[in-house]
């Protein structure tokens, strides 16, 4: 998603930032939590161990793992339930029959979808990276890579675990849960619930945090697990769940209030903390003060991603100013970052703080 923030305001901030202005308080909220978007995406096709073991390396506090589920009921890590995109499917004379439409949180999907597959089915299956445009040299992973399961990915992370002596963090998303359940007769809420209860990740005190876009399945969650909940929200539209309303409705001081009575965190895409002048909106502590944490999304190298005064050179493809984004995003007090980058952040955090 392209970040349409510019402006004078910014600039001049972003100038004060890497001089390193005095009146500049970098920790108003603790460190900043580094969730590694899909694994380190920007390096490894996305939703893949390779993926995640890259990110962790790097020092990311938490990977996250995009949940969909199989005709077998099984939790899997893919971004979407259409498969085409980051699979081989497509490719796979045995599946050709597979191939179907679905109407998807009101948008008709053409493709295959992970509902429609057997977990058996999907181990034939090979990772591709989502976009090879902008991101030619993970191309190069192509047909590497398995399908991951959730409990692949929670046996990788415990092993890293014990490789390195620190605590790392899950941070699943359930993908079109209502979807799934009215269309597929697949509850992924009590499928995570399940999982989690099994693999001992459902206490408070467990690195763990669940997201989704709708408002339903997180209420069902805060009665059945303890781990902290995440509702994500966009610059435009609204949860699939409750059409009528919309995420602008959900961010209003009482929306913002009522999140809270059920998530602890919000999830926000990156637009939302600027003005269209690039002043920043003052989402973040309106969040903060209704006793939600603020995670943003997401953060990316390319310059197709970043807004103008922080892009560099030409090519939409090419590395960008990642630093000066990481530095306009701790002056707001943001309290975490999902990001495809996960080392470039990490070593733009330690610069700030003189690491």
């Amino acid at each position: 998603m392209a970040l349409k923030i510019a402006g004078a305001f910014v600039k001049s901030l972003l100038t004060l930032i890497l001089a390193g202005a005095a009146t500049i308080s970098w920790a108003q909220n603790g460190d900043m939590l580094v969730i590694a978007h899909r694994g380190a995406s920007g390096e490894r096709p996305e939703h893949t161990l390779a993926a995640y073991e890259r990110a962790i390396d790097q020092g990311a506090d938490y990977i996250e793992p995009d949940l969909v589920a199989t005709k077998d009921l099984v939790l899997v890590a893919r971004h979407e339930n259409e498969l085409s995109e980051t699979t081989d499917v497509d490719m796979r004379e045995e599946f050709e029959d597979r191939q179907r439409s679905k109407t998807i949180d009101g948008r008709l999907v053409t493709g295959w979808f992970a509902e429609d597959f057997t977990l058996a089915e999907l181990r034939t299956l090979r990772a591709k990276e989502r976009i090879p445009a902008l991101r030619p040299a993970n191309a190069r992973y192509n047909g590497l890579y398995a399908i991951p399961t959730l409990a692949e990915i929670v046996q990788l992370v415990r092993a890293k675990e014990a490789e390195t002596g620190r605590r790392i963090g899950l941070y699943p998303e359930l993908k079109h849960p209502t979807f799934l359940l009215q269309e597929a007769g697949i509850d992924m809420v009590d499928l995570l619930v399940t999982q989690l209860r099994a693999l001992d990740l459902d206490d408070a005190d467990d690195p763990v945090f669940v997201q989704s876009f709708e408002v339903g399945p997180l209420r069902r969650l805060d009665s059945m697990i303890e781990v902290p909940l995440v509702q994500l929200v966009k610059a435009e539209g609204g949860p699939a769940d409750i059409p009528a309303t919309s995420y602008d409705e959900m961010l209003s001081a009482t929306g913002l209030v009522d999140i809270a009575s059920y998530a602890d965190a919000i999830g926000a895409d990156l637009q939302l903390l600027f003005g269209p002048e690039g002043i920043p909106s003052g989402f973040v502590d309106e969040a903060q003060q209704a006793g939600l944490q603020v995670h943003v999304w997401t953060l990316r190298k390319e310059n197709a991603y970043l807004p103008p005064f922080l892009q560099r050179g030409d090519a939409p493809g090419a590395t960008g100013d990642v630093p000066g984004m990481v530095n306009l995003l701790e002056v707001q007090g943001v309290d975490g970052v999902f990001t495809d980058d996960p080392g470039l952040v990490i070593s733009a955090l330690a610069q700030l703080r003189g690491n």
